[in-house]
């Protein structure tokens, strides 16, 4: 089990290590590195998704390792409390960043509209907290759009396996 703490409360997630093992692994090796202490959910859109993972609360960009293989192809649909790798438009380009879908988003699925954001875990307890940030008031900064005006801060990620 991963523990997501947020300056919300924590979120309790199940990785999918047989059919996501490249996503699920570099999530961990993330965690592991403390990568994803004091970043922030820099992209909260109600009844889409939030997405973290990747920035600080001036919206700088971490340093990351290398792209990963997309694995959006393993079957999993990007379902309410799905987690899945965000990416940029080329495929294979997914780093850090993840989100967690707030509804069931069929558009992003494998083969849908082009290859799909792979799913590699699934929210087990505290979707409430994921509600709770998806309620936040956001706007613009730093050229970023639905960014929380009051960060809200990945404090730690804890692997409890």
């Amino acid at each position: 089990m991963i523990t997501i703490r947020t300056n919300h409360g924590d979120i309790s997630v199940e990785l999918f290590d047989e059919i996501a093992p490249v996503s699920a692994e570099n999530f961990r090796q993330y965690a592991r590195d403390a990568h994803y202490d004091n970043t922030i959910f820099h992209r909260v859109i109600p009844n889409f998704m939030i997405q973290g993972g990747g920035m600080d609360a001036s919206m700088n960009s971490k340093a990351t390792r290398a792209p990963i293989k997309n694995e959006a192809a393993n079957g999993e649909k990007n379902l309410r409390g799905t987690l899945a790798m965000a990416r940029t438009g080329v495929v294979d380009s997914a780093t850090s960043q993840f989100f967690i879908n707030l509804r069931d988003n069929d558009f992003l699925n494998h083969g849908d509209r082009d290859f799909g954001y792979a799913v590699f875990g699934r929210v087990s307890a505290g979707m409430d907290v994921v509600d709770a940030i998806a309620r936040v008031a956001t706007g613009s900064m730093r050229g970023h759009q639905d960014v929380p005006l009051d960060a809200v801060t990945i404090t730690e990620v804890i692997i409890d396996e």
